[in-house]
């Protein structure tokens, strides 16, 4: 438990604080290309959110918020995702046909987050690595961004298997922690050619079956943890991850119709620097 403050607030109250805080970093980072692990990782850090809560519920409690985050999107797309459960239909990103794009495009990193769960757990999960990747990140959307390139597919509807598959397997690059799926997604989608509105709402939709999957398995080997003196921790951080990520996706689709991506890639520098000076102070850790 965290102690009182000098405000007179009681560590029952700080706890919601800091929960409403790491759902307010959640929701407004995982479907922009800045990384939502290296944001919750700093904020957790520096808010003292491990130690407020304890490290195995923390763990958990970020599960949840970002089942939170996959909701906002589908609430922000609700006749794209009507349109998928609409099984009469075979064309675009609608019926048996889109629900078989996404399957494709969530199948690579599915299967290699899968193999290679623990070596990743155990090599990719450190300090270095998280600021190597935040850099890395940055620097493909400068040059992504910097070099002409044709674009032949104009909207989602126009998506083929050949990107569909081509983006889960650029989508295997979110594995490594500080990376970004919503960067790899958009980021390789737009080399295949797709427009950069439209890879970034494919990206929003491919993250829906993926994410679900992925959390609702650590939702379950973490059952044990969620029990009902939990319950109002784990609903505010769900309810502002849900808000802020349904702001964050309405306003970054708006944000591309004027802007490239490039101020992400200069942000995510800036971030990779204090990450690293962090991480060599030992004032950061990535568990």
């Amino acid at each position: 438990m965290v102690p009182e403050t000098l405000s007179g607030e009681t560590p029952d109250a700080m706890e919601y604080l800091l929960a409403a805080i790491m759902g307010l970093v959640e929701g407004i980072t995982e479907f922009l290309p800045i990384s939502s692990t290296g944001h919750l990782i700093l904020a957790g850090d520096v808010l003292g959110f491990d130690r407020a809560v304890g490290k195995e519920f923390a763990g958990a409690f970020e599960i949840v918020i970002q089942l939170g985050a996959i909701l906002a999107v589908v609430v922000a797309y609700p006749r794209r995702f009507v349109g998928l459960l609409n099984l009469r239909e075979n064309r675009g990103l609608l019926g048996l046909r889109g629900i078989g794009l996404l399957a494709v495009t969530s199948i690579p990193a599915g299967l290699v987050g899968l193999a290679a769960r623990k070596p990743i757990r155990d090599f990719l999960f450190r300090p270095v690595p998280v600021t190597i990747a935040l850099a890395v990140g940055a620097l493909w959307i400068l040059a992504v961004e910097w070099r002409p390139r044709r674009t032949r597919v104009e909207d989602v509807d126009s998506l083929g298997w050949k990107e569909a598959l081509g983006i889960g397997l650029f989508q295997c690059l979110s594995l490594w922690p500080g990376m970004s799926r919503s960067a790899s997604t958009i980021l390789g989608g737009m080399m295949l050619g797709v427009q950069r509105k439209a890879a970034t709402e494919y990206s929003f939709f491919a993250a829906v079956p993926i994410m679900i999957a992925a959390s609702l398995y650590e939702v379950y080997k973490s059952r044990g943890l969620l029990d009902a003196s939990h319950a109002g921790i784990l609903a505010v951080g769900f309810v502002v991850s849900f808000l802020s990520a349904w702001a964050a996706v309405r306003l970054f689709v708006q944000f591309l119709a004027r802007h490239t991506l490039a101020p992400f890639g200069w942000y995510r520098l800036a971030i990779a620097a204090l990450f690293g000076v962090l991480a060599l102070r030992g004032l950061v850790t990535v568990d």
